[in-house]
């Protein structure tokens, strides 16, 4: 609708990355670099967390296109599976039988890890939203593991929400937290990286005025989404659709913020913005001096009390 009006071939803030194209942050690239080295170095287990919308997909997809040609990957992103569901998923995507008899699987499969030991692949298992797998189903996973021996060609990549710490920290899973060899945790995009996230966007886009949202604009994206990619995409598009809608050639702040207020969920506070806050939050020494202001105050107030109690004392002891 507004991509006429913006120049744009595309809506550059779809969730789903424009052309295929992905912005990588630093800590996306780190994030790869330690998921890459788990698989390369045989570390076994390897924890990923990060927060809703943080871009674990993003690195996750792009890690395998990267060794897509080397390792047989198999991805478990249904936490609602029973142990006979989870063998028989696992057997289709390895490319064994499965007919509800655990031993023959773990023969075939341990067959199938020999095969790559001596070809020099890999297998990769990777279980998606892991926060939410019921413990038994991780004691399974972990079991199954010690099918590899001295192999190394067996990895388990954990992908969750930073819930997923604390459903490892339960007393049943201590034999599987000693043998994760990698953890890394995907932290948010800071105010540089959310500017250059917009700008890769619109380019992506083919944007001929790639400057569509101003500093000040910016902003206010980024202490709204807090740096979130997925809340980023949002509020952009939302905005767009608005200053189209209102013949604004430019993305100024008061758009912004009245995108805020129309897509914002009753009991949601990570999209809640006023001009106070962002005020006081970029001028630190305006803070600053309200806060000497208000201790001078407070120690000229008890200094008064102090004299006068003094003072009454005095004239009454006489």
């Amino acid at each position: 609708m507004y991509c006429n009006f913006y120049s744009l071939e595309n809506k550059p803030f779809e969730l789903a990355p424009v052309g295929g194209l992905v912005y990588l942050s630093d800590a996306h690239r780190e994030g790869i670099a330690m998921l890459r080295y788990g698989v390369v170095a045989d570390k076994g287990f390897v924890l990923l967390t990060g927060g809703v919308g943080a871009g674990k997909t993003t690195v996750l997809n792009t890690l395998l296109d990267m060794v897509k040609d080397k390792v047989r990957v198999c991805v478990l992103n249904n936490p609602k599976l029973n142990r006979h569901e989870f063998y028989y998923y696992l057997s289709k995507k390895l490319g064994i039988s499965y007919k509800g008899n655990k031993g023959d699987f773990i023969v075939q499969f341990t067959k199938l890890l020999d095969k790559y030991d001596r070809h020099g692949g890999k297998v990769l298992l990777i279980i998606d939203e892991a926060q939410v797998f019921p413990i038994n189903l991780l004691e399974e996973i972990r079991l199954l593991s010690n099918h590899a021996d001295a192999r190394n060609v067996f990895s388990i990549f954990l992908i969750g929400q930073p819930e997923l710490q604390q459903t490892l920290a339960h007393e049943r899973l201590l034999p599987l937290r000693q043998r994760i060899g990698i953890r890394y945790h995907l932290t948010p995009l800071d105010r540089q990286d959310t500017a250059q996230y917009v700008l890769y966007r619109l380019n992506s886009a083919g944007a001929a005025n790639p400057a569509l949202f101003s500093a000040e604009a910016i902003d206010y994206i980024h202490l709204a989404s807090q740096g979130n990619p997925r809340l980023i995409n949002i509020i952009c598009d939302h905005a767009l659709l608005s200053g189209f809608a209102q013949d604004k050639l430019q993305i100024e702040k008061d758009i912004i913020l009245e995108c805020l207020e129309d897509i914002r969920l009753d009991g949601e506070e990570s999209l809640q913005i006023s001009e106070q806050s962002n005020h006081d939050q970029k001028s630190p020494e305006r803070t600053s001096k309200l806060r000497v202001s208000k201790l001078t105050v407070t120690i000229s107030l008890i200094l008064f009390i102090a004299i006068t109690i003094g003072a009454v004392y005095f004239f009454l002891s006489y």
